[in-house]
């Protein structure tokens, strides 16, 4: 039996209909999950954080095999206030040209791994309150000639790594200098032992350490373009999450833990080469 033009033509627009309401739901939740990563972070009972595992002292691997360092620490902070136990947590390890990847595909809800905050990231991905201040710097072997940047532009070669915001500044501000580039820290320093490169830069923070852990190296450099500063990030328009950090940022702030923080995970690795914590923690005292 064949059903009139206009029964079929109802049944088809109420399916379409149908359709039409299911893709709204759909969009409304996306929406409503980007927008509340905190949420989800409770529903599941763990929060994902992304950080680095070979940047001594600010994210790096122990010899017990356990993730340690000043972001750790703070990352380890938020999943004890968040979720009431600090070990309620996942790390995932990334590298630097990869962390906003890893918060755009859902790989982690935060990131904190030495990430400046620069007007192109905060595009992308949506910046909390900042816990640590830093600039570029540029380290070289003992008994290099070079005192100063202006040496790097004579044929000379500079080692930095992909996605950080040395390669984007001598990319942008000296693009005459020869830049050697790799993905993993480790293998960026083993070039500059191994000779491949006459400097490497990085930022001034890191190489305060590496160069005090690694004797016959010297910073020559350390206030390289602009006063930026560190600090957690989220999903694009994760306004919920992102505003909890926050107030977590200021609370902690409150009680002194970056401070507590700089002596028990940076001092160690610093030594003289920073005198002053408020020269790279935010906190006031």
């Amino acid at each position: 039996m064949r059903h009139p033009k206009p029964l079929l033509s109802f049944l088809a627009a109420a399916v379409l209909f149908g359709f039409g309401l299911l893709s709204i739901v759909h969009v409304g939740c996306s929406r409503r999950d980007d927008a509340d990563g905190l949420a989800k972070i409770k529903n599941r009972g763990k929060v994902i954080v992304g950080v680095f595992g070979d940047k001594p002292p600010f994210g790096y691997i122990d010899r017990q095999g356990r993730n340690t360092g000043y972001d750790v620490a703070l990352a380890r902070r938020i999943a004890g206030d968040l979720l009431g136990d600090e070990n309620k947590i996942e790390f995932v390890a990334l590298e630097a040209a990869n962390r906003v990847a890893f918060l755009q595909s859902n790989k982690v809800d935060i990131i904190l791994a030495n990430f400046t905050r620069t007007p192109e990231r905060a595009e992308k991905v949506d910046f909390a309150k900042p816990y640590m201040k830093v600039a570029l710097g540029i380290v070289v072997p003992e008994a290099s000639p070079l005192d100063a940047l202006d040496g790097l532009k004579n044929g000379k070669t500079l080692i930095v790594n992909k996605g950080t915001t040395a390669e984007a500044w001598f990319t942008k501000n000296h693009p005459g200098i020869k830049l050697l580039k790799f993905d993993q820290n480790t293998e960026a320093f083993q070039a500059l032992k191994d000779g491949r490169g006459d400097a490497l830069a990085h930022d001034n923070t890191l190489l305060f350490a590496w160069a005090h852990e690694n004797k016959g190296f010297k910073v020559i450099e350390s206030n390289l373009g602009n006063a930026d500063v560190i600090a957690p990030a989220v999903k694009k328009g994760d306004t919920v999450l992102r505003a909890w950090i926050d107030a977590e940022i200021e609370k902690l702030a409150a009680e002194h833990f970056f401070l507590n923080a700089f002596h028990t995970e940076l001092r160690p690795f610093f030594g003289d080469s920073v005198k002053n914590p408020d020269d790279v923690i935010i906190e006031g005292k």
